[in-house]
Parts: structure tokens; sequence; C-alpha cells
């Protein structure tokens, strides 16, 4: 009977071990599948990923070809009609000159070597004041700084020192020596 009980015992083991496989190798089966399931859909993350990526590159050279014509068009602008740039002409007022919003016009000095769209008008204030200073000796510093946009002749001298280093006489003397 020991042994008949050990036989039944043993069977039983091997049915348990049996029910067992099969359930690792069902388990295994859905892990299998899962895995690959994780797999595609990396596949896929890293392929839109790459697909973003290229359309990012491809909206910045849109946006960097935007820039080139927008900038020249402000340039343009502000050549034809310099007696818009007065002390009290704003950032504001360029971007509704160019029919754009406030933040696009932000967004395209951030792109620039300018902070800001009012640093790029005291640029093109100060470039101007520069050009007055040298063709037209007869002017005052004060008349200078007015037709050139500056609020103040304080401001003038300001951004006049930390272009060039000097002062607006000092740039009008150093023209009249080199002339």
């Amino acid at each position: 009977m020991k042994a008949e009980e050990q036989i039944r015992n043993l069977q039983e083991t091997i049915e348990q071990l049996k029910t067992e496989n099969d359930q690792l190798l069902s388990r295994n089966m859905q892990l299998s599948e899962q895995l690959c399931m994780w797999y595609e859909m990396r596949q896929r993350v890293n392929w839109l990923k790459a697909e973003m990526e290229l359309d990012r590159r491809n909206l910045l050279a849109a946006d960097l070809t935007d820039d080139a014509e927008l900038f020249a068009s402000i340039e343009t602008r502000l050549e034809q009609n310099k007696s818009i740039l007065t002390s009290d002409f704003t950032s504001v007022q360029l971007a509704e000159l160019l029919g754009i919003s406030q933040v696009r016009l932000s967004k395209l000095f951030r792109n620039t070597t300018y902070k800001s769209a009012d640093d790029y008008l005291d640029f093109v204030r100060l470039v101007r004041a520069m050009q007055l200073l040298r063709e037209h000796p007869e002017y005052g510093i004060v008349a200078v700084s007015e037709d050139a946009g500056f609020k103040s002749v304080r401001t003038f001298q300001r951004h006049m020192q930390e272009a060039v280093g000097m002062t607006p006489v000092e740039f009008r003397m150093m023209v009249e020596k080199n002339q």
C-alpha cells in the first residue's frame, strides 16, 4: 500500500506540476504579447518623436525665412517713413504698422540678437543720430536727439556711450577731426 500511495502522490504532484506548467506557459504567452505590444508602441512613439522633430525644424526654418522677410519689411518701412520714429513710437505701434501681433513681434526679436523690439528701435534711433551727427554738424545735440526720436538728451547720451564708448559731443569731434 505504501507503494500505491506514493504512486498516487507522485501522480497528484505530476498533475499539479502540469497545471502550474500550463499556467506558466499561459503567463509567458501573455507577457510575450505585452512585450510585443510595448515594442510596437515604442516604435510608434519614436516615429512620432522623429516626425515632431522634423515638423519643429521645418517650422523653425519657415520662421527664420519669415523673420528675414519681416525684418526687411521693418527696415523698409522705417527707412521710407523716418518721421514715424518719434520718441513716442513704441513696439506696439511697430506691430500695428506691420500688421502682426505683439507676440509675433516679440518672437521675432527673441530669435535675433536684439532683446526686444524696443531695443531694436533704440538701435535704429542711435544709427539715425550718428548719421545726423556726421552729416549735419550745424545741428545741436538736443536737435539731433529729438530728430532721431530719443525721449531725452540724457537717454541719447547714455545709448551713445553704451554703443560706441563716447558721448555725442566726443563722437562729433572725432568725425570732424577725421574729415
